[in-house]
């Protein structure tokens, strides 16, 4: 029997023996391999941490003892040990198995929910604090890859720390990497930290002679205290013990002997303290190690190359990379356009950018505040500042988009990726409130494209528009469409008829429009009444214009929008209606005002939220042949017929 079946809860880890751990090591590696070739899903952050983990488990008397992974898309590992290897973790990030991420209702053990960078620590100081408060001893753990620190949230936490507790754990997980190589100040202190070499060489000589003193490892306190001073006159004062923390490391975070007593110390602190790990991002498998760029979160692969399913002859490119290509072409011809991104460059397809233009790009590390604030001060000074984010993480941004470039009127050209679902990702990574948190604010200008000619029209249009810009687009294949020879300018809140018709008008955004035509086509046949089909291409500012004209004869608007029914595209046509005092019914198909669950792909977790081709059809249906009836009974039914071939 594995070790690892063995394990039901981290009480039965503890029992293990130490020569065991490696085994259970490597059979954890393994699993993992084996589960995300099939899934997809965080490999290369997931096997860099297994020796960690494993020590945290023993060492800490979880849940009671309160650990935190900041992002927790490490915690697979986590997941394992904590009663989760069965089936469930066979179908992680699929329809019906586990959450790629922590979440407080799948296990006792998941303290604290994440999926977004920088949380954990402000999150484990208010546990620390109500620790306190309630008189209680248990441990506060947060574990904290190096890119978090270029969160702001991590460093107001920060500053907060030592006047708000004396205990606390954290675990400074260092890779090097965020999901690009990590960039900025704070990556070379910490590189500093770890390879100065007259330090290490001191280092080096002092282990090697307490291995050969009697009762060398009663020393080892000694050590630890000889490890910070040694450190500060060679490195400079800590950055941690500036904010109050006691700081130790660089630990090598494969080494499960150190890993036990550094924790052990660490958990009988009676002060802030901060473990500084040196881990491997993809340790133990070659192909994650050679790509770790690639191997932090992918879609399914071959375990024995780490190979992806090559794309087949004629599928439409994706729209990040539809996106990155077009922002290149544009920025060879402008100088003064570039783009910035948040430690994303090939999830946003900037890489593009940075591999062929880097001068014109910057990768800022996950700060998006920063990265929005950053571009406000370009487009003063006359550049055109692109910034691709996810509309998930563009949440983050919120006020410096209101204060300082709505509010400014800049031009800064938004672009999120990730608008509508991230399915196997989840409720973290969904884009479904953008429009919503975005229509509100004055200055604004919200697009989504139907094909990646419209984005590419777009983001041309975007470029030459002196005010900020939106232009979302979902996850994904592109429809195909080939690329005019020119872009074109799209005028400003200008709709696009794309089928003509009278009896119902159906109004859609991006993907939903050529759904949209085909449910229009079938409910003509069925129906016999006439359906328009309208690519609204602007979700603000509406074509307000060509909908009153349209209600003139219309009993039915339709909506349709990869969004949040409440405040989106849908919304915006209900005010339209409402100020023009048009009294014509609308169908909103949006999604549901719930944070929607993860799952196998968009069709399982449209079915399960009502929004299924058939379940769609059948509401619109019963709602034509509703009205239809009841305008038959008017004096006036001309526009319900459809005009003769």
């Amino acid at each position: 029997m594995s070790l690892l079946a063995t394990i039901k809860s981290p009480a039965d880890l503890r029992q293990l023996r130490a020569e065991e751990l490696p085994a259970l090591a490597e059979e954890v590696r393994q699993r993992i391999i084996q589960v995300t070739a099939a899934n997809g899903g965080h490999i290369g952050p997931n096997l860099g941490v297994v020796e960690l983990t494993i020590a945290l488990h023993r060492v800490f008397n979880t849940p009671d003892d309160r650990l935190l992974f900041d992002v927790s898309h490490q915690g697979y590992v986590h997941k394992l040990f904590t009663g989760r290897q069965g089936e469930d973790f066979d179908r992680i990030r699929l329809g019906g198995g586990l959450s790629g991420f922590l979440n407080r209702t799948e296990s006792p053990y998941d303290c604290y929910g994440a999926g977004h960078a920088g949380t954990a620590l402000s999150a484990a100081l208010g546990m620390a604090v109500a620790r306190d408060r309630a008189g209680k001893d248990n441990s506060v753990i947060a574990v904290l890859g190096d890119a978090a620190f270029t969160c702001g949230i991590t460093m107001e936490a920060l500053n907060n720390v030592a006047d708000s507790t004396k205990r606390l754990i954290v675990i400074l997980n260092d890779n090097e990497w965020s999901i690009a190589k990590n960039v900025g100040s704070l990556a070379r202190y910490f590189n500093e930290i770890i390879t100065n070499p007259v330090y290490n060489r001191i280092d080096r000589g002092m282990k090697s002679m307490l291995a050969k003193l009697p009762g060398g490892g009663a020393l080892l306190r000694f050590t630890r205290k000889w490890k910070k001073e040694t450190k500060d006159f060679f490195v400079g004062s800590s950055l941690f013990e500036t904010f109050g923390m006691r700081y130790i490391g660089p630990i090598d975070g494969h080494d499960l002997n150190a890993l036990h007593s550094y924790l052990e110390f660490a958990r009988d602190s009676q002060q802030p303290i901060l473990l500084h790990v040196m881990t491997v991002k993809g340790k133990g498998y070659e192909p994650a190690l050679a790509s770790p760029e690639k191997f932090h979160g992918l879609g399914p692969f071959d375990p024995m190359t780490g190979k992806s399913p090559t794309a087949k002859a004629g599928v439409p490119v994706n729209y990040q990379d539809a996106f990155g290509q077009k922002l290149l072409e544009y920025a060879r011809k402008d100088s003064k356009v570039v783009g910035i991104t948040a430690a994303m460059p090939p999830g946003t397809g900037l890489s593009y950018l940075r591999d062929n233009l880097p001068k014109q790009f910057f990768d800022v590390g996950i700060a998006e505040e920063h990265a929005v604030l950053f571009a406000a001060g370009l487009a003063t000074e006359g550049f055109h500042p692109v910034v691709a984010i996810y509309s998930t993480f563009l949440q983050r941004a919120y006020d410096c988009i209101v204060h300082d470039v709505c509010l400014q009127n800049l031009a800064v050209t938004f672009c999120m990726d990730r608008a509508g679902l991230s399915p196997n990702d989840g409720a973290t990574h969904h884009g479904l409130f953008d429009i919503a948190y975005l229509r509100c604010v004055p200055n604004t200008i919200i697009m989504q494209p139907k094909d990646e000619d419209e984005l590419a029209d777009m983001l041309w249009t975007s470029l030459n528009t002196p005010s900020p810009t939106f232009i979302r687009y979902p996850r994904g294949s592109a429809v195909g469409t080939p690329y005019k020879a020119a872009p074109v300018l799209i005028e400003l809140g200008k709709a696009e008829v794309i089928k003509k018709g009278e009896a119902v008008q159906f109004w859609a955004l991006g993907p939903w429009v050529a759904e949209a035509r085909q449910l229009a086509e079938e409910l003509e046949r069925e129906t016999g009444v006439t359906i328009g089909v309208v690519n609204a291409r602007f979700a603000k500012p509406l074509d307000v214009g060509l909908l009153e004209q349209q209600c003139a004869t219309a009993l039915l608007v339709v909506s349709f929008e990869d969004h949040v029914v409440h405040g989106g595209f849908g919304a915006a046509i209900l005010e339209a209606l409402s100020d023009a005092n048009l009294q014509v019914p609308l169908e909103r198909i949006a999604w549901p005002d719930v944070f929607v669950d993860h799952g196998s792909s968009n069709e399982e977790l449209r079915a399960q939220n009502g929004l299924a081709p058939a379940a769609i059809k059948a509401q619109l249906l019963a709602r034509i042949q509703e009205l239809t009836a009841s305008a038959h009974r008017r004096p006036s039914s001309a526009a319900l017929t459809m005009p003769p071939a």
